[in-house]
C-alpha cells in the first residue's frame, strides 16, 4: 500500500482492527450559539457532520450499546475508538466533558477516545482534562482545519485565523495530545493547487494525522442555496482522484491517513451524486492509487516552520 492508512496504523498498534462509534455529545458550537454566529459553518448540516452517529441521549453507556448494533451487521470487531463527532466536543463545561468522556472510555473494548472540536475551544482546563484522560487511554483531537486559505475560511465561515489553528496545535502535542487535522478538497475558488498546498501544511503543523474530506452539498445547508445558485461547482471522481494523488505525495510519510473521502447521508445527498457510493468511490481510488504507483511522502519535504 503506498500510504499509511488508519486502518494499517490500528492493526500495528491495537493488534486488530479497531472500529470508530459515533456518539453524540449533545453539545453546540459558537458558531451557531451566537458567539461567532448563527447558521455554522457553510457547509455544516442539521447535525454538525454527525449523521451516522447514535441518537444523543445522557447515558453514554446506551449510545456505545446502539453504535456497536449499528455496525454489528458488517463488522465484528472487539475493540472500539469511542468518536465524539456531532459539532464542537469541547463546547461545554469542563466538569460535564469529564463525565461524558470517562463514561466512554470505561468500557475494557474501547481502546481510545477521538474528539472532534474547534482549535478556538482548546482552554487550559479542556487541554488538562484531555491531559488526564489520555493517561489512561490515548485521546485524538481532530481540529477542523478545513483549509489554509483566508477568502476559503470566510466563504466557509470558519471563524478563526490561521494563527489559531497554529497554537492549537502547539498546546495538543506540547500536552502529549495526539492531532488530527480535517482538510476539504474542492471548496469554491481553490485551485488544485491551493489543495496541496494546505495538505502541504497541515503535513508540516504537527499533526499525527490527516482526515482528506470531499466537498459534498447536504440539503438543508448554505451551501446548498449557493450551489442551486451555480456558485459551488463540484469536483468529478477523476478530479478528486488526481487532487488526493497531489496531497499524499507532499504528506510526512508516517502521517496516518484516517480518511480518504467523506460522505453525508445519502437522503441529504445533494451533489456529487457519485460520493454517494463510497465502496465504489474507495475502489476506484485503489485501483487509481495502484495504477500510478502512488507513494505518500514521495514530494514531502520538511520546512521546519516554528509554529
Amino acid at each position: 500500500m503506498g500510504y499509511r492508512s488508519f486502518s494499517q496504523a490500528m492493526q500495528a498498534r491495537f493488534g486488530t482492527k479497531v472500529y470508530k462509534l459515533s456518539l453524540d455529545g449533545g453539545m453546540t458550537c459558537p458558531n451557531r450559539d451566537g458567539t461567532l454566529g448563527t447558521r455554522g459553518c457553510l457547509f455544516c448540516g442539521e447535525t454538525g457532520s454527525g449523521d451516522f452517529a447514535a441518537p444523543h441521549c445522557g447515558d453514554i453507556a446506551v449510545q456505545l450499546a446502539q453504535a456497536k448494533a449499528r455496525i454489528s451487521g458488517k463488522h465484528h470487531g472487539e475493540k472500539y475508538i469511542a468518536y465524539f463527532q456531532s459539532f464542537t466536543n469541547t463546547y461545554a463545561p469542563v466538569a460535564y466533558l469529564d463525565h461524558l468522556f470517562t463514561q466512554a472510555i470505561a468500557p475494557e473494548e474501547v481502546v481510545a477516545l477521538s474528539i472532534a472540536t474547534r482549535p478556538d475551544c482548546l482552554g487550559p482546563e479542556v487541554l488538562e482534562l484531555l491531559a488526564h484522560l489520555h493517561e489512561k487511554k490515548p485521546v485524538w483531537v481532530e481540529l477542523g482545519l478545513q483549509t489554509i486559505h483566508p477568502s476559503s475560511a470566510q466563504y466557509i465561515r470558519r471563524g478563526y485565523a490561521l494563527s489559531v489553528y497554529d497554537q492549537a496545535v502547539r498546546d495538543l502535542k506540547a500536552t502529549g495530545l495526539e492531532v488530527v487535522t480535517h482538510v476539504i478538497l474542492g471548496l469554491p475558488g481553490e485551485s488544485r493547487q491551493d489543495m496541496v498546498e494546505t495538505a502541504r501544511y497541515v503535513g508540516d503543523s504537527g499533526a499525527d494525522g490527516i482526515k482528506l474530506q470531499l466537498l459534498h452539498v447536504l440539503e438543508g445547508t448554505d451551501l446548498a442555496d449557493d450551489y442551486r445558485a451555480g456558485k459551488v461547482p463540484v469536483l468529478s471522481l477523476e478530479e478528486y482522484i488526481a487532487v488526493l494523488e497531489d496531497c499524499l505525495a507532499v504528506l510526512p510519510p508516517e502521517m496516518v491517513i484516517h480518511r480518504l473521502t467523506g460522505d453525508g447521508a445519502k437522503k441529504n445527498l445533494l451533489a456529487p451524486l457519485w460520493s454517494a457510493n463510497k465502496k465504489n468511490v474507495l475502489n476506484a481510488i485503489q485501483a487509481a492509487f495502484t495504477r500510478d504507483n502512488v507513494q505518500q511522502g514521495s514530494r514531502w519535504q520538511a520546512s521546519h516552520r516554528n509554529i
